[in-house]
């Protein structure tokens, strides 16, 4: 799981604590912005979510196992996803942990999941969404479930972590879909 730059740290908290629950492995990546957004957003530091991980590694430390091919995941998340990242990914950069991780999966046609989080979308980041989605990559929106009539930030919260979750196989009991238990 990475960790980037953008605006949305508390879905990244949840993804991470729900995976935890799960009893899911990860490997966790916080870029250097996101850093300062988990300071901003969530008063936490990278080392409080460092226990909801399996192992952590630095955003620079590209010799990481899961920066090669021969790492069998079951996915990999990034969330947030910042635009700058996005990019980097959608035009096969690599020179960050994040971003090589999302290369490697792109290349083994393994699960990938971004949930960018910019508003109103710029066309050069619409173009790069457009081409990661053509790629594979699931472009999970951080966008709010109005029809699930939240009642807080925590549930919109709880919703966007139980998406990425979704898509990575992963059962949760984060939020109830659209008229649960209807036939």
């Amino acid at each position: 799981m990475g960790v980037s730059g953008a605006s949305g740290a508390p879905i990244a908290v949840r993804v991470l604590q729900a995976l935890r629950s799960a009893e899911v492995p990860v490997a966790l990546v916080i870029s250097d912005g996101a850093t300062a957004l988990l300071r901003e957003e969530c008063d936490l530091s990278p080392s409080d979510l460092a226990g909801y991980a399996t192992v952590t590694y630095s955003d620079h430390e590209l010799g990481a196992p899961i920066a090669s091919g021969s790492r069998s995941t079951r996915g990999m998340v990034v969330v947030p996803c910042s635009a700058h990242t996005v990019a980097q990914i959608a035009v096969g950069l690599s020179g960050t942990l994040i971003t090589r991780a999302a290369h490697v999966h792109l290349k083994e046609r393994r699960r990938l999941v971004i949930v960018p989080r910019e508003s109103p979308l710029p066309t050069t980041m619409l173009r790069n969404l457009t081409t990661l989605s053509e790629l594979g990559v699931v472009v999970l929106d951080a966008a709010p479930p109005y029809y699930l009539r939240p009642r807080s930030v925590d549930d919109l919260t709880g919703f966007l972590a139980g998406k990425v979750l979704d898509h990575l196989g992963v059962p949760h009991q984060l939020y109830r879909g659209w008229k649960a238990g209807e036939p």
